[in-house]
């Protein structure tokens, strides 16, 4: 491969790396990185904002007495709204996001990938009535996006104020290893593994932002991320993803469910697939979990009020003691009825590193009760 270049401006960011990349051969060079990280929306924002959802929730005329007497709120919950709103806490929530970013963007930059596979979601997006497929890859040309022009509703990211000042005018080039990404699915398909791919985008304009953030976040610090990417959406909204647009909603607004989610097990054993391809290929690759965990606004079990913690903590300590029996064989009615819908983003990266004997050497659990989700930075290897 080409040596790369980054260059970083005010207004514009650009990745210079070759665009020519043989398909994998059947040769056995390949090593693999597991990472995950969260792409929560109001990170890229102010610390101010950063409550906006429970804040939204307090108006919400279906919400529950219990739940407007803060009183009545957790102890800890009481203690992260303060006598701010959450402001203070936001800046703490935020260093301790951030640490886990760093770390793991220390490691991406240390393995040095050839390319990066993400797996995230796409809430109503570039997917929409048209097409909502249960996995798809993307294999674009490269492009220049625009994260603060080109957001739609569910990034929550649109004319609002980012943490970096950065303009609506500011763009980042990025790259697509598209013979990698075809030869990606072509396995995937002989292996029985019915995925979509695309060539173009359908309702996006550039990537959602499961797949941007990550890029956003992990370069918080603006130093580069010199790295081309794969991403992989997966329908993990299911039921919600076009009766509710992947987003927010009132308690009182009942709407007709979509088909559901591909499963847990399924995701997870895609994953060990895409393992197994990468492993037989000569390439160095990143594969990526994009998403935060349990998500208040989905979680009807607090009234949308909070995230599922225990559950969450219970996933934690599977991820610890690298148990990934217990997550290849969590229910998908288990996973959405605590509002982890995103974490199926996570199950390909447990079964692609159980496939490769790969185990957690890094992880963070960053718990609250008021900033919609916890948040998971988990570092893998072999």
């Amino acid at each position: 491969m080409e040596c790369t270049s980054y260059r970083a401006c005010s207004t514009h960011f650009s990745i210079k790396m070759c665009t020519t990349y043989p398909l994998i051969e059947s040769i056995s060079m390949a090593e693999i990185l597991g990472i995950g990280v969260s792409h929560y929306p109001p990170f890229s924002g102010t610390d101010k904002d950063m409550a906006n959802i429970v804040r939204h929730r307090l108006n919400d005329p279906d919400l529950p007495a219990h739940w407007k007497d803060m009183a009545q709120w957790p102890q800890e919950m009481r203690k992260e709204w303060g006598d701010d709103e959450g402001e203070k806490s936001a800046k703490l929530h935020r260093e301790d996001m951030l640490s886990g970013m760093r770390r793991c963007m220390d490691e991406i930059r240390a393995f040095n990938p050839d390319f990066c596979i993400i797996w995230g979601d796409d809430q109503y997006e570039n997917f929409k009535e048209d097409i909502i497929p249960p996995f798809c890859v993307l294999a674009y040309d490269d492009m220049q996006v625009k994260p603060w022009a080109q957001a739609q509703e569910s990034a929550d990211m649109t004319g609002k104020a980012n943490v970096w000042g950065e303009s609506a005018d500011t763009s980042f080039e990025i790259k697509f290893p598209k013979a990698a990404a075809k030869h990606l699915v072509s396995e995937l398909l002989k292996a029985e593994f019915d995925v979509s791919y695309a060539y173009k985008p359908l309702n996006h304009p550039g990537i959602a932002h499961a797949f941007l953030n990550a890029i956003l976040y992990l370069d918080y610090d603006r130093n580069g991320f010199p790295y081309p990417i794969i991403p992989f959406p997966i329908n993990c909204y299911g039921e919600r993803v076009i009766s509710y647009r992947g987003f927010v909603s009132a308690l009182g607004d009942k709407r007709e469910f979509d088909p559901p989610s591909p499963s847990p097990k399924r995701c997870f054993d895609l994953g060990a697939e895409v393992a197994r391809i990468c492993k037989e290929s000569p390439y160095r690759v990143a594969l990526i979990a994009s998403s935060s965990w349990s998500h208040a606004f989905l979680c009807d079990k607090t009234s949308r009020m909070m995230p599922d913690i225990e559950f969450d903590k219970k996933m934690y300590a599977a991820l610890q003691r690298n148990d990934y029996e217990s997550w290849k064989n969590t229910s998908l009615d288990a996973i959405t009825a605590s509002g982890n819908q995103e974490m199926l983003n996570w199950m390909p990266l447990m079964g692609a590193m159980d496939a490769i004997g790969a185990k957690v050497k890094w992880s963070d659990f960053v718990q609250t009760h008021i900033f919609n989700s916890s948040k998971v930075a988990a570092v893998y290897k072999t």
